[in-house]
């Protein structure tokens, strides 16, 4: 599906038939630009940026690589192939064409997930506004703007949806997503992930690995949407969102890889005398944005993620795969949840259990990355095993949210939890050191900080000293 350039609003969509629709968004695109010259990447309107851009919605294909100033990057709307024979896959509706206009008793229902996945995407650009001037490569440099600039054609995609199908209300939505910010005390983004503070590159990679992640995952279900419009323009931001996530499993991955380096090297445990990042402050690091990521799938037991299932708006991870009647009616699921101050395994309908089934099918997908990385630590001959930390750990949302839960599981008392939290989470003194460690932007071609490994490849396939980034 060809996407037309020709446009000042590049899209697949046949934006010029509806000029009411084109008008709207013409002129809510400058105060894209401004809230992007704003609040996006900072001091940077005059790079030349090797970026790849959307040519098409195929999967295969679909991506050109070129340099582009990113206030130029061709934003758009750009949704995945219309299949004319979809049917709705589960719920009350099963078996039904799928929708192509709201139904007018989902209008409230879908307006709503459409905002709140709409708002993380500018969301997380805010929060990196800064890190370019740290950057310890060009090839991360690159990187990072090319998540910029893809999460920012993802507000788009959702603000497409609310000028296109929600009238007066969806437009009022798209101008709100503008006027938030990331840590405003008085105009914040909706979800508490998105007001965290993203101050170095330790902390961007795992951001981009577990938090990209849940986005991996409510996207995936989003696609299973009866509602046509929204399945469509996730299925194509799922294409975009995997590099988002090779971002941050790479970039631990190699930061792993450069400590195990120095350590063997120097047969010290103490990496940071060497100007690098040991393990222990790597697994903090990653003990808070796993815990902080599995907040945002909500409640263990929803009555609204039984509601927007049976309605047919939400579905579960890859629907359409699983084996069973796709209705859940008479069905069971088992969770961890809490009571009396404890942490207990209970059997509860799996309507209201499909939160919690995708934040495990989250958790599992989290595990595989570890794994890589501890094979390289184990093939340093280092004994040490990076891991994730129990669900109920430092939660701030659901069943676990008052409780104190080590890593291994074990409830605490509030002297307990206060005694090892600085082993646990990144302290004031973790995070200094790490800051610190980040210095001015490393722009030599072919060289990065001490503190990462060079990347086995190039993108794009370029070599190792390739100019990423040209600043002009």
């Amino acid at each position: 599906m060809a996407i037309d350039y020709s446009q000042r609003i590049p899209n697949n969509v046949d934006l010029s038939g509806d000029r009411r629709l084109q008008r709207a968004l013409e002129n809510w695109q400058p105060r894209f630009l401004d809230w992007w010259k704003d609040m996006g990447p900072d001091g940077t309107v005059n790079f030349d940026v090797y970026l790849r851009t959307a040519i098409s919605a195929d999967a295969n294909g679909w991506a050109n690589f070129g340099y582009v100033k990113m206030p130029d990057y061709r934003w758009g709307i750009f949704l995945a192939g219309q299949d004319p024979n979809r049917v709705i896959a589960f719920g009350d509706n099963k078996g039904k064409p799928a929708w192509q206009e709201v139904p007018g008793e989902l209008r409230s229902t879908l307006r709503r997930l459409i905002v709140t996945q709409g708002d993380t995407e500018p969301a997380s650009v805010e929060q990196q506004r800064q890190l370019g001037k740290t950057a310890p490569s060009l090839y991360d440099l690159r990187n990072l703007f090319q998540v910029n600039v893809e999460e920012g054609r993802h507000l788009w995609a959702m603000v497409y949806l609310l000028h296109a199908y929600f009238g007066r209300d969806g437009r009022e939505e798209a101008e709100a997503m503008l006027e938030r910010h990331s840590g405003d005390p008085d105009k914040p983004r909706i979800l508490g992930a998105f007001n965290e503070k993203t101050p170095d590159w330790l902390s961007f990679f795992m951001f981009t690995y577990f938090t990209d992640r849940d986005g991996k995952y409510q996207l995936a279900s989003l696609a299973e949407s009866g509602f046509d419009p929204l399945s469509r323009s996730c299925r194509f931001m799922l294409i975009e969102e995997a590099h988002h996530m090779f971002v941050g499993e790479s970039g631990v991955g190699r930061i792993v890889q450069r400590t195990c380096e120095l350590m063997k090297q120097h047969k010290t445990d103490d990496v940071r005398a060497l100007g690098a990042i040991d393990l222990a402050t790597i697994q903090k690091y990653l003990n808070f944005h796993f815990s902080v990521s599995l907040d945002l799938f909500g409640q263990e037991a929803s009555t609204n993620a039984a509601n927007y299932y049976t309605q047919g708006v939400k579905g579960r991870y890859l629907e359409t795969r699983l084996e069973d009647d796709h209705l859940l009616t008479n069905a069971t699921y088992d969770i961890d949840t809490a009571e009396d101050g404890r942490i207990i395994r209970k059997t509860v309908p799996a309507l209201a259990a499909l939160n919690e089934r995708l934040r495990q099918d989250y958790i599992e997908d989290c595990s595989r990355g570890l794994v890589r990385w501890n094979r390289t630590i184990e093939q340093a001959g280092i004994d040490f095993e990076l891991r994730l930390p129990h669900r109920a750990f430092n939660r701030r949302i659901g069943a676990f949210a008052d409780l104190h839960v080590s890593p291994d599981g074990k409830v605490l008392s509030e002297s307990e939890w206060k005694a090892g939290e600085g082993k646990w989470l990144p302290t004031v003194e973790d995070r200094t050191y790490v800051t610190a460690l980040m210095g001015p932007a490393i722009v030599e071609l072919g060289k990065y900080a001490n503190w990462i490994a060079p990347p086995s490849r190039g993108i794009n396939n370029q070599p190792g000293d390739f100019e990423y980034v040209r600043f002009n």
